[in-house]
C-alpha cells in the first residue's frame, strides 16, 4: 500500500510530465524573428517581454530589432545609423532643383544694356519643355531676385501671334551665337554641350518684376529681351 506522500509525489511526477510534453514543443515550436532568432514569449511566462510584429515583407521582427525594448521606445539606447535616402522628385521642394547656373544680360526695356543677370535654372519634368530660370544681378546669399525667364520648346512659343512672339519672346540660338552667353555651372564640357543644344532650340520670355533704382519691386513688370533680338520694322 503506497503511502499517500508517495501518490501524491506521484501525481506531481505526472502533472509536471504533462505540461512538459505539451508545453516544450509549442514553445520551440513557437514564432521566431528572422533577424535575431528570439522567440515568442508571452508576458505570462514572465520577462523578457519578447513580442513580434510581421514587417512590410511578411517576415517575423521582435521588437528589439524593431527598435523598441519591452514594447516601449528605446530612447536610451544609442541609435542605429541607417544611409538617408536621397529625396526623389516628388518629395523635392519646388524651391530645391536650379543648378543650371547661366549668366547673359538683357536689353532693358529703356534700350539699355542691363546685367548680366545670373540665371538659375532647372528643367521642368515630366513633359521637359520648359526650363526656369531665377535671375539675380549678383551671386550673393542675400541677393534679390529681380526676374524670372521661361526657356520654352519652339514647338509651343511658335505658336503664338507673330507681333506677340516678337513683343516678349527671342530666340536662344540668335542670343547664344552673339557669344554673350556664358554656362557657368555645371563645368563637365559634355554636360555644358547638352544644356548649349537644348537652349538653343527655345525661347525666352522674361518678366523683370525688381526695377533698377528701386527701393522695392512696385509692381511694375517689364519685359527685357536679349541682345542680338530684332522687331522686324515695317517697309
Amino acid at each position: 500500500m503506497f503511502h499517500p506522500l508517495s501518490v501524491n509525489r506521484i501525481g506531481f511526477i505526472l502533472a509536471l510530465f504533462t505540461f512538459l510534453v505539451v508545453s516544450v514543443p509549442a514553445f520551440v515550436a513557437a514564432e521566431k524573428c528572422t533577424f535575431c532568432s528570439r522567440a515568442a514569449v508571452s508576458q505570462e511566462s514572465g520577462p523578457p517581454v519578447v513580442n513580434l510584429e510581421r514587417t512590410p515583407a511578411g517576415r517575423q521582427q521582435c521588437w528589439y530589432c524593431a527598435g523598441v525594448e519591452g514594447g516601449m521606445p528605446m530612447s536610451a539606447a544609442p541609435a542605429r545609423e541607417e544611409a538617408q535616402p536621397s529625396p526623389s522628385p516628388a518629395t523635392m521642394s519646388p524651391a530645391e532643383g536650379y543648378g543650371i547656373h547661366v549668366q547673359a544680360p538683357h536689353v532693358m526695356e529703356d534700350g539699355t544694356v542691363g546685367g548680366p543677370f545670373h540665371h538659375y535654372c532647372k528643367l521642368l519634368q515630366p513633359q521637359n519643355q520648359v526650363l526656369q530660370c531665377l535671375l539675380f544681378e549678383t551671386t550673393d546669399s542675400n541677393a534679390p531676385l529681380v526676374a524670372i525667364e521661361y526657356f520654352v520648346v519652339k514647338d509651343l512659343s511658335r505658336t503664338l501671334p507673330l507681333i506677340q512672339w516678337h513683343r516678349f519672346f527671342h530666340d536662344h540660338r540668335v542670343e547664344i551665337a552673339t557669344g554673350r552667353v556664358q554656362v557657368l555651372e555645371p563645368t563637365d564640357p559634355e554636360t555644358v554641350k547638352g544644356i548649349v543644344e537644348f537652349a538653343s532650340e527655345t525661347d525666352g520670355v522674361i518678366y523683370h518684376l525688381w526695377q533698377k533704382g528701386q527701393e522695392f519691386p512696385d509692381g511694375s513688370v517689364t519685359f527685357p529681351q536679349s541682345i542680338g533680338h530684332s522687331f522686324p520694322q515695317p517697309k
